[in-house]
């Protein structure tokens, strides 16, 4: 056997380690169980429907995996005013500490104006005055 046709052989068999003949099909097709692993970062994508030209947006998630598009969006130097009423207590304190870490990554501010309702905002836009709310953190 030649040297050329051991290493074709060889290279056919790592390539037969990686793809199946299940990956073949047509790759346009979810199947249920692939339609049902949409990640749940896609998902609040679909939900909030924002276009290019938005400046600020406004967010209500009722769960953490929908803090990932907000923490997109603040990179992206967009406003982001975030509701945590749906969050449970439990979670609230996590979605907080991701914002302020995301925050501090763009040099931005998050500012508390309602009781679990933060403004958070890029370097690049910036916001004047204080909403003084009953019981402060």
């Amino acid at each position: 056997m030649e040297e050329k046709d051991l290493f074709q052989k060889m290279a056919e068999w790592f390539v037969s380690l990686f793809i199946s003949d299940e990956d073949e099909e047509d790759p346009g097709v979810l199947s249920e169980s692939e339609a049902e692993a949409i990640s749940p970062y896609e998902k609040a994508v679909l939900r909030y429907e924002i276009s290019e030209d938005t400046d600020i947006v406004v967010f209500d998630p009722v769960n953490l995996d929908e803090t990932e598009l907000i923490g997109k969006l603040i990179r992206s130097s967009k406003a982001v005013c975030v509701n945590l009423h749906k969050i449970p207590d439990i979670y609230r304190q996590r979605v907080i500490d991701f914002l302020n870490g995301v925050i501090y990554g763009v040099d931005g501010s998050i500012k508390k104006i309602g009781e679990n309702v933060y403004l958070c905002t890029p370097k690049e836009l910036l916001v004047a005055g204080d909403i003084h709310t009953s019981g402060e953190d």
